[in-house]
């Protein structure tokens, strides 16, 4: 029986698995073009799973050396010779899974046995050239965790012989190569110099600047995800709506690869047969993707703690995800802000037509629950209105969103009502998630849409144990711009197959009329509360 794996490498006899096969094709394309380039991603994005089928995949058309630079560890990054003596000892290793020369075998087992004037990298690089040359088929490299060694001088020197190589090629066609190098990690080999050298003049000298930008798209799509629940769905009979369940995994995870295997796997083992969900036909429903969700952002895991250990002591990488949080701003993608290219390279962000967003839904809950968690913030009085009030708003395991928004009038009132200030969407934004947070925290999802995302809107969605709410914040402009908010929430209801949604409005009119009001628009009814 198949299973959905989170755990390392997808086999497709053992695991369920999104169908892959154009990716691959476009890989084998590629290596058909000599381009040596860097699989660059998140951790858990698919990396190693990619590079082991796209070896079975070439199967019979090359020679594939497969490596994994964490089978080096530290010790053989330590000196030149060290690495050599390593890594021709992997390679001896290897013999069994590439046909390989006697003689250059032979050559490979001496460096290993060397005991004085060992074999240093020049030595390494004429037996692999040898290798190429005398092969009857096209040698291609794979190097997979290149992080074991990115902060390694040796590893520089490495790709500065693999470059050395690649010219000469280029010079003499018939001087034989790597007819193609793929490196993957979640590192960008672009940018090693400056972990190993700090100093500006080194930031942007590149040891990799003979490598193709790799713009592959590697997330799984609602048909990629929906290929796979149909297989798992002809196994199981549970029957569910997989198109439904595909676009619902889709819309919580961007198609990150780790987060929806997770969901899968939290669908088949663990949500089932709890009291909420009674066998498989219940727990395959948008309401099990939900709880799932829920689950997810509470666990700790090692794509979380890879993820969120990269924010402590990073004030600057703090400072744009905060800014893409809270501001709402279509941030522009800046590539030589090193603070944005990290948080690229790591996988918190997407970039699209030049413009910056969270990667998904998930990771920008869990952004949220970390920033808003922060000691300081806790503190608040807003937010402790929110914990203080909770018990309030649920009522038979429902909760009242028309309650919430009633007593966020009353404590914005008693907080703040005297004092004579204004502020912006960024803050008014803060001020309501700041007082939510407590009240589902540990119960309930909540995200901010994309779709409506921008410096003068943004819709806060709400799911609580199956049902949804969206809540549209903004600040007060004037009837017409009202007029048009409530269109654009009517048509969003429509979307999300709601009667009733939530408007919550920030006016700094003396005359304003403070409250919580019912309003028709259409067929829908509009709860709109004004502070």
């Amino acid at each position: 029986m198949k299973r959905f794996n989170t755990t390392g490498l997808c086999v497709p006899e053992d695991d369920y698995m999104v169908d892959i096969s154009e990716r691959l094709r476009v890989l084998r394309e590629m290596i058909e073009d000599g381009q040596y380039f860097t699989i660059n991603r998140g951790r858990q994005y698919g990396k190693t799973t990619t590079l082991y089928m796209l070896q079975r995949y070439l199967e019979g058309e090359y020679e594939v050396l497969s490596l994994d630079f964490q089978a080096i560890g530290s010790a053989g990054f330590r000196t030149e010779e060290a690495f050599v003596q390593t890594f021709s000892r992997i390679l001896v290793r290897k013999q069994h899974e590439v046909t390989m020369p006697e003689n250059i075998l032979a050559q490979l087992k001496e460096f290993v046995e060397r005991k004085e004037d060992k074999a240093d990298l020049n030595e390494l690089f004429f037996a692999l050239s040898d290798w190429c040359m005398e092969s009857e088929k096209p040698v291609v490299m794979f190097i997979d965790e290149v992080d074991s060694a990115t902060n390694n001088q040796v590893f520089l020197d490495f790709l500065a012989q693999l470059r050395l190589q690649y010219l000469e090629h280029k010079k003499n066609k018939a001087y034989k190569i790597f007819q193609s190098v793929i490196l993957a990690g979640v590192t960008d080999v672009k940018n090693l110099k400056r972990k190993i050298r700090p100093e500006e003049a080194h930031k942007v000298n590149s040891p990799w600047n003979i490598a193709v930008d790799f713009t592959l798209d590697m997330s799984f799509s609602v048909d990629g995800i929906a290929g796979m629940l149909s297989e798992y769905e002809e196994e199981h009979h549970t029957g569910m709506d997989v198109e439904r369940m595909a676009q619902e995994i889709r819309d919580y995870t961007g198609g990150y690869p780790f987060l929806v295997c997770r969901i899968c796997q939290m669908l088949d083992k663990e949500l089932v047969e709890t009291e909420r969900f009674k066998g498989w036909k219940e727990t395959w429903t948008a309401e099990g993707v939900c709880e799932a969700v829920r689950r997810l952002l509470f666990e700790e895991n090692t794509l979380f703690g890879s993820l969120m250990g990269k924010l402590y002591d990073n004030d600057e990488l703090c400072s744009v995800l905060k800014k893409i949080l809270f501001n709402g701003d279509a941030v522009s993608f800046e590539p030589d802000k090193l603070a944005v290219n990290d948080a690229r390279m790591y996988g918190f962000i997407h970039v699209n037509g030049g413009k910056i967003s969270i990667a998904n839904r998930i990771f920008e809950t869990r952004l949220y629950n970390y920033f808003l968690g922060e000691r300081e913030i806790k503190f608040d009085p807003i937010y402790k209105a929110g914990s203080r009030d909770r018990e309030l708003f649920i009522e038979n395991g429902h909760l009242r969103m028309d309650k919430v928004l009633e007593r966020f009038v009353v404590s914005f009132h008693d907080l703040y009502g005297d004092v004579e200030e204004t502020f912006d969407e960024e803050e008014g934004r803060r001020r309501f998630l700041l007082y939510l947070r407590p009240i589902i925290n540990g119960t309930g999802n909540y995200y901010v849409e994309a779709r409506t995302r921008n410096n003068r809107r943004m819709d806060v969605v709400i799911d609580y144990l199956g049902e949804r709410f969206v809540v549209e914040l903004k600040i007060w402009r004037g009837n017409a711009y009202k007029e048009r908010g409530e269109e654009q929430l009517s048509e969003y209801l429509e979307y999300f197959h709601l009667e009733k949604g939530y408007m919550l409005s920030y006016n700094f009119n003396q005359k304003k009329e403070v409250g919580v009001k019912e309003i028709p628009v259409k067929d829908k009814i509009l709860v709109e509360a004004v502070v």
